[in-house]
């Protein structure tokens, strides 16, 4: 915690340290379960008036330890559908493929709280030899994504061979990177990196923005020079209670993604991890605003409202006939294959 004052001491005095040095009990759990860790970059784009979208999003909140109403640590059931260590094959057609469980930041919402963050979880060479030979010998899968924590956390040369390994595969039709390197650190995003992208491209990299303030000069400057590499940019982020959840940030969100060049992609309904559930926005106020942005900024800019669903049914549209019953309180979701899934409804 003391490190936060040293890199941003303008803090210090003021309402906004005696909020940061109330939550020391969230700060000691947060180092047995999930840790915290800010860049310096990404923690300069904090308020030093409020607690705003961005310290809301990296701040250990005592509420992780005692979520009442989100209770699985995997509730997209990716170890369910885990053939090799590292390897989530739950579409018959993709594969994520976790190259690694680090993050230049932590965010609090994590999806991956299990193991994020726990380096003797991260996959090593073996194990992106075992999930190499896995997708050569499956022709079904035409599609890899990248993963993580943030696959840029590792180097360029690993990232390399993937990529290298990955194009030698003829059944492969698509490439993805996920990353959130472009928003906390976007001086990872080098010329040696770009360089790779372009010799083993196309390739379509998925950002992660979630708040206006992300949209930095720098960041900017890193999705700039990931365009100049040929690589299709899309971004997709997770609606959060207090963070971005009101039309406005949204509309300035994706208005300015779409400027940036990078096509606002999905809108994710917060999944339902053991500890986040006071990020979450209820699905009918997620609809609600889902409804308000559009027309009001162009269709290219309008992200699609979708939610993973719960026990590894995949991603499906809120706002579609994949909404079987429309009852908010009990709501009952059918998934691409015809299966019937139950998320947590409005409790409010």
């Amino acid at each position: 915690m003391e490190d936060l004052f040293q890199l941003r001491p303008e803090l210090r005095g003021g309402a906004l340290e005696v909020e940061i040095r109330s939550r020391s009990e969230a700060f000691r759990a947060a180092a047995e379960q999930f840790r915290f860790a800010v860049t310096p970059y990404y923690l300069s784009l904090a308020s030093d008036k409020e607690l705003c979208g961005i310290w809301k999003q990296i701040l250990p909140d005592l509420r992780e330890s005692r979520d009442e109403l989100f209770h699985r640590p995997d509730p997209l059931a990716e170890e369910e559908h885990m053939p090799v260590p590292g390897l989530t094959h739950r579409y018959p057609d993709r594969a994520l493929w976790y190259l690694s469980h680090n993050c230049a930041v932590y965010c609090r919402f994590c999806m991956r709280k299990r193991k994020v963050s726990r380096g003797e979880s991260t996959p090593g060479e073996q194990d992106r030899q075992r999930a190499l030979d896995y997708i050569r010998s499956h022709p079904e899968i035409h599609e890899v994504i990248l993963s993580g924590g943030d696959p840029l956390s590792q180097s360029d040369e690993v990232l390399g061979y993937c990529l290298e390994q990955l194009r030698s595969i003829e059944h492969l039709a698509s490439l993805r990177i996920h990353t959130r390197m472009p928003v906390t650190c976007p001086q990872r995003i080098t010329s040696e990196f770009c360089s790779a992208l372009e010799k083993w491209g196309p390739i379509t990299v998925i950002t992660h923005f979630n708040h206006p303030a992300e949209l930095s000069p720098l960041a900017l400057d890193a999705a700039e020079r990931l365009r100049k590499t040929g690589c299709v940019l899309l971004n997709q982020s997770v609606l959060l209670a207090g963070v971005n959840d009101s039309v406005e940030v949204q509309k300035s969100l994706n208005l300015g993604l779409l400027k940036a060049g990078i096509k606002p992609y999905y809108l994710h309904q917060c999944d339902e991890v053991q500890g986040v559930s006071h990020f979450r926005v209820n699905l009918e106020e997620g609809l609600n605003l889902a409804k308000a942005i559009r027309g009001r900024i162009p269709g290219p800019a309008i992200p699609q409202y979708v939610i993973d669903l719960p026990g590894g049914g995949g991603k499906v549209p809120v706002d579609s006939s994949y909404f079987l019953n429309r009852d908010f309180h009990r709501p009952v979701f059918e998934n691409y294959a015809g299966l019937r899934f139950y998320p947590v409804g409005d409790r409010s």
